[in-house]
């Protein structure tokens, strides 16, 4: 019964991305709608339903566990589940609990998100701007996160900055957001917009900023040095061998990084996604609270695990969207 996950293409499925909630206190233009309707209470998973989930998950060789939402850590008594995550990384079944968050929670969270075993967060951090910063993210405060971000560091935790690339926008801030990040001692991970959901006032080609050109541009500056490592994530990597910072790019779009998936998604709802990019999905809340035994969640597992697909189909090619998902990302998890 605890044999791993391998999915229909001999790939090992070691990491899972749960979202804890739908909800956010940013509206991001890029990831959802300013006016969103949000999941009643009673169609989440609740926070022992979340730590069964995952602790089942781990039983089947899972070993990177990261936290996603919506915004994870507006999540009511969310630091429980994390204590309860905690003693997977203490007893080694885990080799890694981690975060991505919007930052405007980490001056109250990061002490004890530390305390309870993570050891470094993702931070969505798009501009360095302040009224940049307030118009994409419509309702967030810039200091509030630069805050959140300090706090993160003074508790210890490594702090990766993930900026979503987007076409005049954020192009003009390239080199100050790596300035930036080089003298806080942050990792850099640019990411191409993902035609994920439908928007009010803009369309994805409108947004997407392919990293192929971004990439030429700081190549313009700097003497790029490809690195073989990867975080058991999408990204790919480099080193700026004038700075030494590490710099990431996750490039679902100019070159997709299909071939070595090694991960699912949960939503809040339970709903499992065998790929972003793909709108198949199996429902785990069902088994979940249809038996306090977990023979029939686990055999809803490999089920859907043995249905995971090749790949995603997103393309921008020939000035349209192609492989675009009707679900937010905030729907998914980040």
């Amino acid at each position: 019964m605890n044999a791993p996950l391998i999915d229909p293409f001999a790939r090992a499925i070691t990491y899972l991305r749960v979202s804890v909630t739908d909800r956010c206190d940013f509206r991001c233009a890029y990831c959802m709608t300013e006016h969103m309707t949000f999941l009643p209470k009673a169609e989440l998973l609740s926070l022992e339903e979340l730590d069964r989930l995952c602790s089942t998950f781990i039983r089947l060789g899972v070993r990177k566990l990261r936290i996603t939402g919506g915004e994870p850590l507006v999540r009511k008594d969310i630091m429980t589940f994390f204590r309860a995550m905690a003693r997977h990384v203490s007893s080694g079944a885990l080799e890694e609990l981690t975060v991505t968050t919007n930052g405007s929670q980490l001056r109250k969270y990061a002490a004890e998100l530390a305390a309870c075993g993570v050891r470094r967060i993702n931070v969505s951090l798009d501009t360095l701007d302040e009224a940049k910063f307030a118009e994409i993210t419509r309702w967030g405060r810039l200091n509030q996160v630069l805050d959140g971000i300090r706090a993160a560091k003074e508790a210890g935790l490594r702090v990766k900055i993930n900026a979503v690339a987007l076409k005049g926008f954020n192009e003009d801030e390239l080199f100050a957001l790596t300035d930036w990040c080089a003298a806080e001692n942050h990792d850099l991970t640019f990411i191409e917009v993902m035609p994920m959901g439908e928007l009010e006032t803009a369309t994805r080609l409108d947004q997407y900023w392919s990293l192929k050109d971004l990439r030429a541009r700081l190549e313009s500056r700097f003497t790029l040095i490809d690195l073989t490592e990867r975080s058991g994530g999408p990204a790919r990597y480099v080193r700026l061998a004038e700075t030494g910072q590490k710099i990431g790019f996750i490039t679902p779009l100019t070159h997709n990084f299909c071939e070595s998936c090694n991960r699912v998604r949960v939503t809040c709802t339970g709903e499992l996604f065998q790929c972003l990019g793909q709108e198949e999905k199996a429902d785990l809340r069902a088994p979940l609270r249809a038996s306090s035994e977990d023979a029939a969640l686990e055999q809803a597992i490999r089920a859907a695990i043995a249905r995971k697909p090749k790949g995603h189909d997103f393309d921008y090619s020939r000035q349209k969207v192609a492989g675009q998902m009707t679900r937010h990302m905030s729907h998914t998890g980040g």
